[in-house]
């Protein structure tokens, strides 16, 4: 029997049990397929380019190049598909299109050097490309594992603790082993093995913000505690500084012993910066401002290498130390609005080009509009990490969530900002672009985190049968972590503390 004011016959009639069950809630991964299909695209377009420019012929390299590419992003796809089928559209496209980017200014700057050493009649370099290709395989198999492994993320608020104490001792372990096994260009920052090298802090950045959010949560009323007012200010009581004090005293001794201000800037800004999100108290901002001045400060006294990167910031054309940024500047002034055009420009002229200062050589050739796009994916996906953040409904969920996007926005600022000079160089990778293994590995775990806890956002409530009045069964919804928000959730990330 039809329900009451509905035809019982026609197109929108009601079947004969009554109303039809409500449709299946739309996943979205085709469109994730033809967005990913499209950065595939734009990466093979993008390989063929710099080799018709630099080599003026077109080899096989760039088919294998994109075939690879393709076929690792399509692995990524499907296991998004099977594992986390409601995580957001547009999280895996802009990370498959930001790592195809790079893979193309890589080769491009392969074909360079290679000619570079047939004009001197030297022995031709090893190109790093396939390099690449092979850590973005490694770093797509961890994202798989991430993505079963970590079924609910709520599970990891338990282990905060335990993966705190061992980001810590990640962070601190170039301090502790001899020069030769740990300092590269002066900052202790890499573990070197024989055939491997590795640098342990881009992981323990990622266990230090999962340590964080369950610390936020679990002693929320020490953070949200009321304390003295000074000049409108709410500040926090003397006695409950002590965490921040210890943030404080590890970004310290990164400084310090590590010689690394990127990292220790890093850690220290993005514990202030959950904290804001935990507590929304601009208290905490105002003492932790102070702190990071003090301990710049106090840096800048005690450390060499910190007066001679100041030194280099401030006057980059006398100090020797300034000729990456100097080359840098030279190579964004030369792109201009529109760029050089992909394989045109001279990128190798800038230092650490495929590292470090990767960004430049994008800005030189692709030009004050290419770089804008590019910043503009970046932008995007931290944006959607953030909603992600004000769509989940547990606490931990929405400080992990912030924390990890805060974590990639912070660190393209830092690298962008040292390859423009607004900032002293840091010496930190710029996101899925830079050329090297450890980098993309902890990204694309950080990735996995952050689809694990959109797909837990935007799932539909499970439902239950339950067994009526003779033979019909009825689907009633379960109440679930994952219902709509309340007003006051979706506005702003204050309910942490509710």
């Amino acid at each position: 029997m039809s329900a009451p004011g509905l035809p019982s016959v026609g197109p929108f009639a009601n079947p004969p049990g009554g109303f039809a069950p409500a449709p299946r809630p739309a996943t979205r991964r085709n469109v994730e397929l033809m967005l990913l299909a499209g950065a595939a695209a734009l990466t093979v377009t993008g390989l063929v380019l710099v080799e018709a420019g630099q080599s003026q012929e077109v080899t096989w390299d760039p088919a294998l190049l994109g075939l690879g590419f393709a076929g690792l992003w399509g692995v990524a796809h499907l296991a998004v598909r099977r594992f986390a089928p409601f995580t957001d559209p547009l999280l895996l496209p802009i990370v498959a299109a930001l790592d195809g980017l790079g893979l193309v200014l890589i080769h491009r700057l392969d074909l360079e050097q290679a000619e570079a050493a047939a004009l001197g009649s030297g022995p031709a370099p090893v190109a790093d490309a396939p390099h690449q290709l092979a850590w973005t395989a490694a770093a797509v198999a961890l994202f798989l594992v991430v993505l079963v492994v970590v079924r609910d993320y709520r599970s990891l608020a338990s282990r905060g603790w335990i993966l705190g104490v061992l980001g810590l001792l990640a962070l601190a372990l170039p301090a502790l082993l001899p020069a030769r096994f740990a300092e590269v260009d002066g900052a202790r920052l890499w573990l070197h093995v024989p055939g491997f090298s590795m640098q342990p802090g881009v992981f323990a950045l990622l266990a230090l913000v999962v340590c964080a959010a369950s610390v936020l949560v679990s002693r929320r009323e020490l953070f949200t505690a009321a304390g003295r007012h000074l000049f409108g200010l709410e500040l926090p009581r003397i006695r409950d500084l002590w965490t921040l004090l210890l943030v404080g005293l590890v970004a310290f001794g990164v400084l310090i012993f590590e010689r690394d201000l990127g990292a220790a800037a890093l850690v220290f800004v993005l514990a202030l910066a959950m904290l804001y999100t935990a507590t929304e108290r601009t208290g905490w901002l105002a003492v932790g401002g102070v702190l990071l001045v003090g301990e710049l400060v106090a840096g800048y006294q005690l450390s060499e290498s910190i007066r001679a990167a100041v030194a280099a910031w401030l006057h980059p054309f006398t100090e020797p130390g300034g000729y990456p940024v100097v080359q840098s500047l030279f190579g964004l002034a030369t792109g201009g609005a529109g760029g050089t055009g992909l394989g045109s420009g001279r990128p190798s002229q800038v230092p650490l080009a495929k590292t470090s200062f990767i960004v430049a050589g994008l800005g030189e050739e692709l030009g004050l509009i290419g770089l804008t796009a590019v910043l503009l994916l970046f932008t995007v996906l931290a944006v959607r990490g953030l909603r992600t953040a004000m769509a989940v409904r547990d606490s931990f969920g929405k400080l992990l969530a912030a924390g990890l996007s805060i974590t990639l926005a912070l660190q393209v600022f830092l690298v962008v900002g040292g390859v423009t000079r607004i900032l002293p160089r840091t010496g930190l990778p710029t996101p899925f672009l830079s050329y090297g293994g450890s980098a993309l590995l902890a990204d694309l775990a950080l990735v996995a985190l952050l689809a694990r806890i959109s797909d837990a956002a935007r799932a539909p409530a499970p439902v239950r049968k339950r067994e009526t009045a003779g033979d019909a069964t009825s689907e009633l919804p379960r109440h679930t972590t994952t219902e709509v928000l309340r007003p006051t959730d979706s506005a702003n990330l204050k309910g942490v503390g509710a």
